[in-house]
């Protein structure tokens, strides 16, 4: 049977369905390739606008949006509200210890199981979405919303680290400010490149690159808080198992342990 050539070869296009699903596979691999860092930057991207939408259902509160709990503690620490002081700190810390605790994770596989670096964050956090839905599940939602507040900041930092530290510091997903300012410059340099051939001015040079990155990470935001505003609506805290799910089938091909080879 006479093999096609790479660059005839139907699964190899990026649309054929095998070709869609080996990318999958690599998503978190050690490996890192633009095309898999967009795959995971819109993954995580959707996962953010979820659990940041439906946790604001769920405890009234947004977990990934450092600048407006910053900025909650400085409003509340002039007025004299102590105790919100107080839960804004909590946050704020807990978002920075899951920062760090991807981190370690991270560094400690670079040294002892490369290619697990950047699944060990993922399914860790699966694994703490699982334990959102379980806390949701048996304990009453008023008294639940301190604890899963926590966790929830926690899950934000861990994340966003992740995809910081696998990027390269190009691609955030817990908050949109710096995208949408990136977007916005774009914009700007093209309309004014339309302006300046016009007017015979030296061209600026627009980052359609930089386009193809953001605008998708953005939708994929805006498309997991719609799912996750309905997903609570209709599911409440379970809402997070689907998403547990899809971490832990990005982050598994990574985590399954290879065979030896014989000697």
């Amino acid at each position: 049977m006479t093999q096609l050539p790479a660059s005839r070869d139907p699964s190899r296009s990026p649309t054929h369905p095998t070709a869609r699903l080996r990318l999958l596979r690599m998503t978190a691999s050690h490996r890192r390739m633009r095309h898999n860092d967009l795959m995971l930057g819109m993954i995580l991207a959707f996962v953010a606008g979820a659990i940041n939408a439906g946790g604001f259902l769920a405890i009234g509160q947004y977990t990934s949006h450092m600048t407006g709990i910053v900025s909650s503690i400085a409003d509340n620490l002039a007025l004299g509200v102590f105790g919100l002081v107080g839960s804004g700190l909590a946050l704020l810390m807990s978002f920075t210890l899951g920062a760090a605790c991807s981190a370690i994770l991270i560094n400690w596989a670079r040294r002892h199981a490369r290619r697990q670096q950047y699944a060990y964050p993922l399914a860790l956090e699966s694994g703490l979405l699982i334990a959102f839905a379980g806390i949701g599940a048996v304990v009453p939602p008023v008294a639940a919303a301190s604890a899963t507040a926590l966790l929830l900041c926690f899950v934000m930092g861990l994340q966003n680290a992740t995809i910081t530290k696998i990027s390269g510091a190009r691609i955030r997903t817990t908050h949109l400010t710096g995208m949408i300012t990136d977007i916005g410059i774009e914009t700007g340099k093209l309309a004014y490149e339309l302006v300046a051939r016009r007017l015979d001015h030296p061209p600026i040079v627009t980052d359609v690159r930089k386009f193809s990155i953001l605008l998708p990470i953005v939708g994929m935001f805006f498309l997991g808080g719609l799912i996750g505003a309905l997903g609570f609506k209709h599911l409440g805290h379970a809402f997070s198992l689907p998403v547990a799910a899809l971490l832990l089938a990005v982050a598994s091909p990574q985590l399954r342990m290879r065979p030896v080879s014989p000697q």
